[in-house]
């Protein structure tokens, strides 16, 4: 499938079906994905191999000067900003200055576009790290991944290179005191010959029970927009989505749909 990487440090802005007008920061390597999952979804494709993967990270200084260059001149041209967004070819948190860039990002954020949200987009593998958790805790969103509550099907969905435990997960996600928000995908299909489904009842009921536990502050559920390096994946219906927002309803958490 046409799976793409993001061949740029600041890219866009785009239009983000969750977070209006978005600024990306790629601190990944621009000519290769770097990742501790392998998600059957992600638009920058497979993963490569561990002994594959090479961290060539772009210095904390070379970002902050591309971003204050960026920020300067669309100011300039009045266009708007509603997000800068850390997403980009991989887990943006693996990133060894991660923390560092965060806050001058925020300092820069101030003098240029002081309404703008700083948000990161993570797969929630790093909160073992202090520094880590010290930088999302500067950002105005934490966008935290959760495909399911059922480790099997996380491990068919996301392949995570690493240990991946869902009950150290809920303790890790518990020290952020609900000031988080989860990102879910849905989606069905076949990978490596293995049924995939997380939006069965069972499934569900899984993930309701987690979630209820960690109390985010909010929830955001989509499906696939782009390809996909798993060929046999489908899209989840905008109906069905809506039914698990009701599903869920009785949490009281706000749950932002994307179809």
């Amino acid at each position: 499938m046409a799976t793409f990487l993001f061949d740029e440090i600041i890219f866009g802005p785009i239009q983000s079906r969750r977070l209006g007008t978005s600024l990306g920061i790629n601190l990944l390597p621009t000519n290769s994905k770097f990742c501790n999952f392998n998600c059957v979804y992600c638009e920058c494709g497979w993963t490569p191999k561990k002994g594959q993967m090479h961290a060539n990270f772009h210095s904390k200084e070379k970002v902050i000067q591309q971003l204050n260059i960026f920020l300067q001149d669309y100011l300039s041209q009045e266009k708007n900003i509603d997000t800068i967004t850390f997403a980009g070819n991989g887990e943006p948190t693996l990133h060894p200055h991660f923390k560092e860039i965060i806050e001058e990002t925020i300092l820069l954020r101030n003098k240029y576009y002081p309404k703008a949200k700083v948000s990161v987009l993570s797969n929630a593998t790093m909160l073992h790290s202090q520094k880590v958790i010290e930088g999302l805790l500067n950002v105005d969103n934490r966008i935290l991944k959760l495909d399911s509550a059922i480790e099997e099907t996380c491990s068919l969905i996301n392949q995570a290179l690493g240990k991946y435990n869902l009950e150290s997960l809920k303790k890790q996600f518990l020290s952020f005191n609900g000031d988080f928000i989860i990102q879910t995908m849905f989606l069905k299909g076949k990978n490596n010959g293995k049924i995939i489904d997380n939006t069965s009842p069972k499934e569900l009921k899984a993930y309701k029970k987690f979630l209820s536990e960690i109390k985010p502050q909010k929830i955001m559920i989509y499906t696939l927009d782009r390809d996909t390096p798993s060929t046999s994946l489908e899209k989840i219906s905008k109906s069905k989505l809506l039914e698990i927002k009701q599903f869920l309803s009785d949490l009281n958490i706000p749950i932002d749909v994307a179809g």
